[in-house]
């Protein structure tokens, strides 16, 4: 007789479908594995630091009150010079009232003095910003005019603030970000539930 024995078709069908079992079981089981350790690390990862700045929020930028006039005087001994700042101060779209010398004939060092009466106190700032360190200077004066007066330390007007230099459409701002987790209480359940 042969060393070699020859097997029946049935047992040989019998052990190809135990192995099948047994590999898709294995599948299975590393499938279940691989979940099961996923959720764990993600249920047992410390959560991330809040970090300054990580989420840009949008802050409105108030845009500046303008005088309802803007008077333009002189103050230097140079000729001309109220004149070519009313014009460019016009270009910005200033009302131009008095173009004029000094009519309280001050000697200013500085760049320039804003005067300025209670009624004209929303529009000042509009005006302070035109010019490097002005002066502000309140009056009694009843209307909302403001006066910008013209010092000896003057040079040019400030440039024309533009929204991506100045005004930035988002300010990054201190806003902690979180990401939901699942809270220690709840575990996972391999029994499926059903609700009604």
């Amino acid at each position: 007789m042969s060393d070699y024995m020859v097997e029946a078709g049935a047992s040989a069908r019998a052990r190809a479908r135990r192995r099948r079992a047994l590999v898709t079981l294995l599948v299975v089981v590393l499938a279940l594995f691989g979940a099961f350790w996923f959720a764990w690390s993600y249920w047992k990862k410390p959560p991330e630091p809040a970090t300054a700045g990580s989420t840009p929020t949008c802050t409105t930028v108030k845009a500046l009150t303008r005088p309802s006039r803007l008077n333009v005087y002189n103050a230097t001994s140079r000729n001309g010079l109220a004149a070519s700042t009313a014009a460019e101060l016009k270009k910005r779209g200033f009302v131009i009232g008095a173009v004029a010398n000094d009519p309280l004939k001050r000697k200013i060092t500085a760049a320039a003095e804003v005067r300025y009466g209670t009624s004209g106190k929303a529009a000042v700032q509009s005006v302070l910003a035109l010019v490097a360190r002005p002066v502000k200077l309140a009056d009694s004066r009843k209307d909302a005019s403001v006066d910008l007066v013209i010092g000896n330390g003057f040079k040019a007007l400030a440039p024309i603030p533009t929204p991506t230099s100045t005004l930035p459409a988002c300010t990054p701002t201190a806003t902690p970000r979180t990401t939901p987790r699942a809270t220690p209480a709840k575990k996972p359940s391999l029994v499926p539930t059903t609700t009604r």
